[in-house]
């Protein structure tokens, strides 16, 4: 299994798209509800 970071552009996605449901942002970036929430819970 390969891991990847979030790129500047993801996070300033999900900066930006907070107010929307984890699970939208999540498919938007093809990347799975945890890793949005806890990006979320670390930049609050």
């Amino acid at each position: 299994m390969s891991y990847t970071q979030l790129t500047q552009d993801e996070r300033y996605h999900i900066q930006h798209h907070s107010h929307q449901p984890i699970s939208q942002i999540a498919k938007e970036l093809g990347r799975s509800k945890s890793t949005i929430s806890r990006e979320i819970k670390r930049n609050s």
